[in-house]
């Protein structure tokens, strides 16, 4: 079987950096992106670049306690050197746990909501700075502090010494 080029539709990912405060960056890929450790670090890169931006205060402290999942490009040697550098704190994510972070299932169900499955988006600046941009822009800092702490104490359990 063969899939016929066109029929499927193109879909982009969505790359979401945020925090109690709000969103720190976000990056939408295009659909054929390859995610590997390079491009990784490049976005842990800019990542850092948009902390020093937007989070002034977390700069020269060891602040910045980073949580992702268990897939290879997080995992991967170089990722972790790039970590190490950046010196920030890394909350291992629990083995044998969904992929998702359960604080990122609350941003994306609410941004699925919001999108409600009926807009189509023409292209993907279309969609980052008509949809993406209002959506984070009008959600209210109290959701964004809900979401990362309302999922603390289902993450806790996996953090205890």
């Amino acid at each position: 079987m063969q899939a016929i080029p066109g029929l499927t539709r193109k879909k982009v990912r969505l790359c979401v950096w945020w925090d109690w405060k709000g969103i720190v960056h976000y990056e939408l890929l295009s659909f054929n992106q390859t995610i590997n450790f390079e491009f990784y670090c490049e976005q842990l890169q800019r990542l850092q670049q948009a902390i020093e931006r937007k989070r002034p205060e977390l700069i020269n402290r060891r602040d910045v306690v980073f949580h992702h999942d268990n897939a290879r490009p997080h995992t991967f040697l170089m990722t972790r050197q790039k970590l190490r550098e950046l010196d920030w704190e890394v909350l291992m994510h629990p083995p044998y746990s969904p992929d998702i972070a359960s604080s990122d299932c609350y941003l994306f169900r609410s941004l699925q909501n919001s999108l409600n499955g009926n807009i189509k988006l023409a292209s993907k600046e279309t969609c980052e700075k008509n949809n993406l941009k209002q959506f984070f822009d009008q959600k209210p800092q109290k959701s964004y502090r809900d979401g990362i702490w309302g999922s603390a104490p289902k993450m806790a359990k996996y953090y205890r010494k």
